[in-house]
């Protein structure tokens, strides 16, 4: 797609958003938006871009000239500083039209469960949960727990958070797969470090469009919540399990006292494991070209370890540390995740 099409495809866009009576039809307004952010993004690139390359033929019209020895030395000293920022705003405007204009999911699902390590892996399990939610405080999003399974001690056996946000996918695209944790536990009287594990899966939301289910496919039973040591725990059938049939695929959401919200909730989750599945066997079908393309994003393997006696978080997929952990636990994600975004963009680059 050119940057002609991009423009009247764009003018159409605002055109659509001035009906007054889209409003009312919700998840197309929501997409129609997107879509324009998106060719937004692309046409403010490209003005930038313009704009630089007047800037550059301006200066280079007042060397030429030689009428100001002093204007002209100054248009000289900026010319540099013009030609880079020309080379960086093309680099960039051929990244995003190669790319494509498609528009990122706007929510994804985070399902985090706890790995090898007993309640040390459940209580790392919780602690990725909770950085995940500062992160994502930190960057405006909003955030629904859809469940939480907790451990007698206060651990995360396995947990799902919906987040929603326009840079939610392109920041969590690379967090699935399995954290390592080394530290030594709380519980631990010899001070010998332990190493445990946590798996995180990140699953885009699918909108109505992508993923329709019928329901005759889906057995929704109400059952009662289960909880540690069986207390605060409620007695009444809150609780929601939801089957897909055909697969036999089943998810449970617990965490609100409110029926109909555990049933939302399961749904929400069920249509992401869902569309997940249906990526990946289209993923199967594909070349091994573009499998190779598509990298390590989807791969659950070990991709970072979290080293606590060295204040230290490794990233394995592209071989980079960074210290400060106290303070990445605390949500600030964004050294990492920037690294892994420029990483696999320079890469996607390559012939």
């Amino acid at each position: 797609m050119d940057l002609s099409q991009i423009k009247r495809e764009y003018q159409e866009l605002l055109n659509k958003l001035t009906d007054p009576e889209l409003i009312s039809r919700w998840e197309e307004f929501q997409s129609l938006s997107k879509r324009r952010s998106a060719l937004e993004k692309i046409i403010k690139i490209a003005q930038d871009l313009e704009e630089a390359k007047q800037k550059i033929q301006e200066n280079l019209e007042i060397i030429s000239s030689q009428e100001d020895l002093e204007l002209s030395s100054l248009a000289q000293t900026e010319l540099e500083s013009l030609k880079n920022r020309e080379g960086a705003l093309q680099k960039e405007l051929e990244q995003q039209l190669k790319k494509g204009t498609q528009s990122a999911p706007s929510a994804v699902i985070l399902e985090i469960r706890a790995g090898t390590g007993g309640e040390e892996a459940a209580l790392f399990a919780l602690d990725l949960f909770n950085m995940y939610v500062k992160y994502a405080n930190q960057q405006g999003w909003k955030e629904t727990v859809l469940d939480q399974n907790l451990t007698e001690q206060g651990g995360l056996k396995e947990g799902s958070i919906e987040f929603d946000g326009e840079t939610v996918f392109e920041n969590l695209q690379y967090e699935g797969g399995v954290h390592r944790v080394q530290r030594i536990p709380t519980t631990e009287k010899a001070g010998r470090i332990h190493t445990s594990t946590a798996s995180v899966a990140m699953l885009p939301k699918p909108t109505k469009t992508e993923l329709q289910i019928n329901p005759s496919d889906l057995r929704i039973e109400a059952t009662t919540s289960s909880g540690p040591g069986g207390q605060n725990v409620n007695k009444r059938e809150t609780a929601v399990r939801v089957v897909y049939i055909p697969t036999g695929l089943m998810v449970v959401s617990q965490v609100s006292r409110n029926q109909q919200k555990n049933k939302d909730f399961a749904l929400a989750l069920l249509s992401a494991k869902l569309l997940a599945q249906k990526q990946e066997e289209e993923q199967k079908k594909l070349s091994s070209e573009r499998k190779a393309q598509i990298g390590w994003a989807k791969r659950a393997e070990k991709i970072r370890t979290y080293n606590f006696p060295q204040d230290r978080v490794t990233d394995h997929r592209i071989e980079q540390s960074w210290h400060g952990l106290e303070k990445i636990m605390g949500g600030d994600l964004h050294p990492i995740v920037q690294a892994l975004r420029e990483y696999q963009e320079g890469h996607s680059q390559e012939p």
